[in-house]
């Protein structure tokens, strides 16, 4: 399904030159990823179609949530959620 059909307005997004650069379908791994961008110092936001608080569904892209990069940062938020580097195991 398109944004369009999905209630996307992206004139917020064009005007703050933002990109998405992933997205999800709860708000509880939306908070994971922003954290994981945000401690890498990328800011993002993310953007969805409906509260999730208040209809917390995640059929047909209702629960759909968008995690949005300024576009400077977009590669960096790509490279990091593709492959994150995680901590050395400590014996």
């Amino acid at each position: 399904m398109d944004d369009e059909k999905r209630g996307f307005d992206d004139t917020l997004t064009d005007d703050l030159n933002l990109k998405e650069v992933h997205r999800v379908w709860g708000l509880a791994e939306a908070d994971v990823i922003k954290s994981f961008l945000e401690s890498n110092g990328i800011e993002c936001i993310y953007r969805g179609s409906v509260a999730a608080s208040v209809y917390p569904l995640t059929t047909d892209g209702m629960g759909e949530i968008r995690i949005m990069v300024k576009e400077a940062d977009f590669q960096t938020a790509k490279a990091l959620l593709e492959k994150p580097e995680l901590p050395p195991e400590e014996a």
